[in-house]
């Protein structure tokens, strides 16, 4: 019963950790919804574009590796980003949180019925740091758009 318990309680940990939603603050007009895979990526500015919102988004709390970080904060703002009929996602701005893991150590101890009781623990924080990303929906007409 025990096992059962623990992992009903990991799993609920696992789903709310992949729930951080990406921030959105709308700055023009949303579109038609499109499917994410035609939201281009731009580091730099297109020639000409509308903006439609601010995008705001961080990987998941059990995202290992940089690479594995950008590619989750990517498709969150890919996905914002064509919700809202975005065609592209300019970014402005990415980082990792800063945080240091580590280690905690607990002793307590009681008297009950004539018996002295004492116990103990040590936790230690081995999720990984975040990457966090801000950028803009924007709407690139097909003209300025460059080829994939």
């Amino acid at each position: 019963m025990r096992a059962t318990a623990l992992s009903a309680v990991l799993l609920a940990a696992a789903l709310l950790a992949g729930c951080a939603s990406t921030s959105r603050v709308m700055i023009g007009h949303a579109r038609p919804a499109i499917a994410p895979e035609q939201v281009q990526v731009y580091a730099v500015a297109p020639p000409r574009y509308q903006e439609i919102a601010l995008l705001e988004t961080q990987s998941g709390s059990f995202t290992y590796g940089e690479q594995n970080k950008m590619n989750s904060v990517l498709a969150k703002l890919r996905k914002a980003a064509a919700e809202l009929g975005a065609n592209g996602v300019l970014l402005t701005g990415q980082g990792n949180e800063g945080r240091a893991g580590g280690v905690g150590v607990g002793v307590g101890g009681g008297r009950f019925g004539g018996h002295t009781h004492v116990g103990g623990g040590v936790g230690i924080d081995i999720s990984p740091s975040q990457k966090h990303a801000s950028a803009i929906a924007i709407y690139v007409e097909s003209g300025d758009a460059p080829a994939p």
